[in-house]
């Protein structure tokens, strides 16, 4: 059996130290402040240097996302897998609640009756409950399409919308919609994404709070 040699890292130093390797990898590159720990979390995440170049953020909307959380401002994510990836213990730092309603029986229920995805239903229950939450989109494009629409038609206003869906049908359409948008934004260009990115973004926001 070949032998390989491993680095010797204690287990606390670990995320420290993959995070000198990427800020080592990304070379050159430079991003505002705010913006670096942002990217360097979804690469922590992902392994993935893309994002370096796929992630985009409007003017502000770091510090747009971060004033919510420490006012409290409610995470809603398209997944619970997003939800669960969102960090706990911050959140419960700062009372931010994490919510996910795709699997509750009333969006199932008007899912049914609208013929649309649950989805696109759960962004009217976060519209009537939560409009001006930190929306936060790793999975369904229908989610920000819904979003878009209603950000025209007034009914939302969120603090910041997290737009990372994955795939192949309308991803890349979905985000160009909220990219055209007027609402602070973090999007991931492209057709990469998914929960743990969305989950990844809203985890670097927090960790930028100082408790």
């Amino acid at each position: 059996m070949k032998k390989i040699q491993l680095q010797r890292v204690a287990p606390a130093e670990i995320e420290a130290r993959s995070m000198e390797i990427i800020q080592s990898e990304l070379g050159d590159r430079t991003f505002p402040a705010e913006v670096l720990p942002v990217v360097k979390r979804v690469i922590h995440t992902t392994a993935d240097f893309d994002y370096a170049q796929n992630l985009w953020f409007t003017p502000g909307a770091v510090e747009a996302g971060v004033a919510a959380l420490k006012a409290g401002t409610p995470i809603v994510t398209d997944t619970n897998m997003a939800r669960s990836g969102v960090n706990r213990g911050a959140c419960e730092a700062l009372g931010v609640e994490r919510l996910c309603y795709m699997a509750d029986p009333e969006v199932a229920r008007q899912s049914k009756e609208q013929g649309t995805t649950r989805a696109a239903a759960a962004v009217d229950r976060w519209a009537g409950e939560h409009p001006g939450a930190v929306f936060a989109v790793g999975n369904a494009p229908t989610a920000l399409v819904r979003a878009c629409e209603l950000l025209e038609e007034g009914a939302m206003k969120p603090a910041l919308i997290i737009g990372a869906p994955v795939g192949f049908v309308n991803v890349v359409e979905s985000k160009e919609l909220i990219l055209a948008s007027d609402v602070p934004h973090i999007v991931a260009r492209g057709r990469k994404g998914g929960s743990n990115i969305a989950a990844a973004i809203c985890n670097a926001l927090l960790y930028q709070i100082e408790r």
